[in-house]
């Protein structure tokens, strides 16, 4: 299994304390956001490599880290080769271009360079596996429907299987809400380029991608327990700073 950190963002709603460094690599208790996933990565022992995707303005900052960086696991930072927030690739298109670029055939778990939690990744990989050949989507409990609006917002079924999906909806069916956490089995990797090369599906946003899969196919989905921030603009910023130690 190899785990891809998603860290091409240009991070605007966070100038200027991103406007020349990276989002992932800002400091929460005196450790790089990225260094709390590096960690719960690094307890799944079915995970061999590590690839961390960036874009041309941060390469060299990332690969400045990832000499420094502590794991048990190799660490390789992959430049997507776009410059400015005009010609970014999205969340999207960087999975499928790390998939292409590295030739990643195995089961790939995919996480998103801001977040922060504090459950840890064995009961997501557990779950993941145990459903085989389907893809699955971490998700938290935030346990306000106003809030839940500021998100995408899943309904799961009992069988734990994703059976709706809304963008930041007005009215949230549920208080559940999708973090940008994923697991694709080796057999599904190639739903990530179906998904760029429709037609009717150009949006890059991990959330329409989302909504995507749940329709042309079964994906489940599995609720974090713990504390989740996920940092978007100063006000999350500040309170993980804050409160997560």
């Amino acid at each position: 299994m190899k785990a891809l950190i998603l860290a091409a963002g240009y991070a605007t709603r966070l100038y200027p304390l991103t406007r020349h460094f990276p989002k992932p690599l800002l400091e929460v208790n005196k450790k790089p956001i990225i260094d709390y996933i590096v960690r719960h990565i690094d307890c799944i022992k079915e995970i061999d490599e590590i690839f961390v995707i960036t874009n041309s303005k941060f390469f060299p900052k990332f690969k400045k880290w990832a000499r420094g960086a502590v794991s048990s696991k190799r660490i390789s930072v992959i430049n997507d080769l776009t410059k400015t927030i005009k010609d970014r690739r999205g969340a999207v298109g960087d999975m499928h271009y790390a998939i292409i670029k590295k030739k990643i055939n195995d089961g790939l778990l995919v996480i998103g360079g801001d977040n922060i939690f504090d459950t840890g990744l064995r009961g997501f990989v557990r779950f993941a596996l145990a459903k085989k050949n389907y893809p699955c989507i971490g998700a938290f409990d935030i346990k306000d429907k106003k809030k839940a609006g500021n998100y995408g917002v899943i309904k799961i079924g009992a069988n734990k299987k994703i059976i709706s999906f809304q963008e930041k909806p007005a009215s949230p069916a549920s208080t559940i809400v999708a973090m940008c956490l994923y697991y694709f089995p080796a057999g599904k990797l190639d739903l990530v380029g179906k998904y760029l090369s429709s037609r009717a599906n150009k949006n890059d946003a991990t959330g329409f991608y989302i909504d995507w899969l749940s329709k042309a196919g079964t994906a489940y989905g599995y609720v974090f327990g713990g504390r989740w921030f996920d940092i978007g603009d100063h006000e999350f910023y500040k309170k993980a700073v804050n409160t997560f130690k």
